[in-house]
């Protein structure tokens, strides 16, 4: 098991969190998802076998930034 942190910009509310939850809990191999607008964090644990590029696509795809590291 494997944890990934994100940061996330555009979350400005529960119904924001529970949006990428849902979407990031279709994927398979991804135990748990907490997301906070407030942080603008989004962590998830999930096996070996997810990429973090299709979790970050994911998150992308419905309409909210995932800041990148340098």
């Amino acid at each position: 098991m494997k944890e990934i942190v994100l940061k996330v910009n555009g979350m400005m509310c529960e119904g924001c969190e529970n949006r990428v939850k849902n979407s990031l809990k279709n994927i398979e191999g991804i135990e748990e998802v907490v997301a906070d607008h407030n942080t603008g964090k989004v962590v998830v644990n999930a096996n070996s076998e997810v990429s973090k590029e299709l979790i970050i696509e994911t998150i992308e795809d419905i309409g909210y930034e995932v800041v990148k590291e340098d």
